[in-house]
């Protein structure tokens, strides 16, 4: 099929899932993509009886993943509204598009990236913006129409820092005036002004740990970054930003607040943006982190192991409320759920089996 070449493909759902969803008000939906080079796919779940999750379906995206490790946050991203689900095709270098609904989910639309290698995706409003890790590097624009298709901004394209960026994630600001790279290989943060729809920039600051990764803002807009300090045994941290976008400006409130445990990578805020977890892949851990109203960051347990994944954890989602987190460990094949405590801490809950092993990209509605 041409890369370009649009394909709807509907999810097929047992009636006893329906009748499940329907009982359940407050399911949450998780997704997750294979990333086979073969053929990419959106696998599906859905929380049950306890938190657990259930295998509610999987569609293919239309492109093709590179059944490798990607580097990356964000390989997924949902609208506002949750009506829409967007993926990227690292293998194929395109973006594809979902219609969400209680039935699944329909492919609506499959687009080149503006660049190679597709990594991270992020939305605000009827704004996507892609980062690609390929080639020299660059993020691209597009704007989300009513049927969910993608048409690309002219001149929205920008360029990484450097051409050997190592570029791990892309996403908006709260407030969608600013998007924020992270740069793995340069240890930098870029930042883009976005006026209109079109990203302008970068304005390049120093990260304040090495390899700077995955990242999230809370709901003050406090920007929480990762690092994994080159994966070395227990060195890896958290630091908090405040950004101006006027300047823009990027200040640091805490620099490196370690975690105590190693390679952390990915970042997921819950409970209204109170708390912040780190996911360590080199240690099978989850680190959680109290975020002060200053943006200051408290580390919840003295060993930095809120919980145990098992595996090397990756990417993670919190659930709409904010009550439940689910990390995925695609190198034993699992998603873990835990539920946030009002405290932070974090119960384990279930793990279900049967994720790709070259799965990447987590989101939750």
């Amino acid at each position: 099929m041409n890369r370009n070449e649009k394909r709807t493909v509907p999810v097929v759902v047992a009636a006893s899932v329906l009748a499940m969803w329907a009982s359940s008000a407050s399911a949450t939906t998780v997704y997750t993509e294979t990333n086979d080079a073969g053929g990419n796919a959106i696998q599906i779940f859905r929380t049950g009886t306890g938190g657990a999750l259930t295998a509610v379906g999987k569609v293919s995206t239309g492109g093709l993943g590179t059944s490798a490790g990607l580097g990356n946050q964000g390989a997924l991203a949902l609208s506002d509204d949750g009506q829409w689900l967007f993926a990227v095709n690292a293998g194929s270098d395109d973006i594809s598009a979902f219609a969400v609904a209680a039935a699944g989910a329909e492919l609506v639309d499959r687009t080149t990236s503006g660049g190679t290698r597709p990594i991270s995706v992020t939305v605000h409003g009827n704004l996507l913006y892609v980062l690609n890790a390929g080639g020299t590097g660059n993020i691209a624009g597009f704007r989300i129409g009513a049927n969910g298709h993608l048409t690309a901004i002219a001149g929205s394209s920008r360029p990484l820092s450097s051409a050997t960026a190592g570029a791990a994630e892309l996403a908006f600001d709260n407030a969608g005036e600013s998007l924020v790279v992270t740069e793995k290989a340069t240890s930098r943060l870029d930042v883009y002004n976005v006026d209109r729809g079109r990203a302008l920039g970068p304005t390049v600051f120093s990260s304040h740990g090495m390899t700077p990764f995955g990242f999230a803002f809370d709901r003050r807009d406090t920007l929480l970054v990762s690092e994994a300090f080159g994966g070395s045994a227990s060195a890896s941290a958290l630091s908090s930003y405040d950004l101006d976008e006027d300047e823009p400006t990027l200040n640091v409130i805490d620099g490196s607040a370690p975690t105590a445990q190693t390679a952390a990578c990915w970042v997921i805020v819950a409970r209204q943006g109170r708390y912040a977890y780190t996911t360590n892949t080199g240690s099978g851990s989850v680190t959680g982190f109290r975020v002060e109203r200053s943006g200051h960051l408290t580390r919840l347990s003295a060993d930095g192991r809120s919980g145990i994944t098992g595996g090397g954890p990756t990417d993670g989602a919190a659930s709409p409320d904010g009550r439940a987190l689910f990390v995925l460990s695609p190198s034993i094949g699992t998603i873990v759920s835990f539920q946030v405590r009002t405290d932070g801490s974090l119960q384990n809950l279930s793990s279900i089996q049967g994720v790709a092993g070259t799965a990447t990209g987590l989101v939750a509605w």
